[in-house]
């Protein structure tokens, strides 16, 4: 007996399937910092030419450009932040969505009941991944590509699979 109240917790399931989807940037820091810094160049020698000419306003367009270039890459770079997790257990599937600006959504179903939709397009593949359960329609993987989307459903099915089957008992282990 110890002297605190502290009690063992049952161990945690153990997992079917768990995976951390985030959107795929192309463009690293370094790719972004050389990017920006040839943009610049170029814009500073033609707004240096334009001002030489006399169109001296134009010089200000050309940094104007850059500002808005460097805040669109700023953005998207903020977007990259968005993750998904889903954990799928012999009890439960769980989805946990962090937007880019920190908003937290969870879903948490029963596997038993889900049943996993697909969107598909003749000519473009798999468009949508949806979860249904009890009227609830949970859209997943909404920025993955067509191919990422066919191999992310197929190991989710698969996992769905192994907890509609229920927990296998292995005496030796």
């Amino acid at each position: 007996m110890t002297a605190s109240n502290d009690f063992d917790p049952e161990p945690p399931e153990p997992k079917l399937f768990s995976a951390r989807l985030t959107p795929h940037r192309s463009l690293n820091r370094t790719g972004f910092l050389v990017l920006m810094a040839f943009i610049s160049v170029v814009s500073f020698v033609a707004g240096v030419a334009f001002w030489m000419m006399g169109a001296w306003p134009v010089f200000g367009f050309f940094s104007l450009d850059v500002l808005v270039i460097y805040w669109a890459f700023r953005i998207n770079f903020r977007r990259a932040k968005a993750t998904e997790d889903i954990v799928v257990t012999a009890s439960e599937l769980r989805v946990r969505r962090v937007s880019h600006r920190g908003h937290v959504v969870e879903w948490v179903l029963n596997p038993l009941w889900v049943q996993f939709e697909q969107k598909s397009h003749a000519e473009f593949g798999i468009e949508r991944l949806y979860l249904v359960s009890r009227g609830r329609r949970v859209s997943i993987g909404s920025f993955l590509g067509p191919d990422e989307k066919a191999s992310f459903a197929k190991a989710l099915m698969t996992a769905l699979q192994a907890a509609k089957r229920g927990p296998t008992y292995n005496p030796v282990a």
